[in-house]
């Protein structure tokens, strides 16, 4: 595969994310749609890297700091949305707007 699939990749991933985020009302479906954004930053990064200086291992590195701060960020973002559903009986963004300060 080229760059150019791999940028093409990482941009419709971004796209389907962006819209999934914007679009849905449910916590859990806008965070589904982060996931697919941070994704899509990943397989950029990670192709860049490989097609730029593949011996080195600096772009592994930043990819698997990236892959471990999605995931501890996924489980924190599900740990407070669980909470918020079990306190409130709340699960859309809308109906959680005046939990803010």
């Amino acid at each position: 595969m080229t760059l150019q699939a791999f940028v093409l990749l990482a941009s419709a991933l971004f796209s389907v994310g962006l819209y999934g985020a914007l679009s849905q009302q449910s916590i859990v479906m806008i965070m589904m749609g982060l996931e697919l954004m941070v994704n899509a930053v990943i397989v950029g990064a990670a192709a860049f890297w490989y097609y730029t200086s593949p011996e080195r291992p600096d772009g592994q590195v930043v990819v698997l700091l990236a892959v471990t701060a999605m995931a501890v960020e996924m489980a924190m973002g599900f740990a407070v949305t669980t909470a918020i559903f079990r306190a409130r009986d709340v699960d859309m963004t809308d109906s959680a707007a005046d939990l803010r300060g």
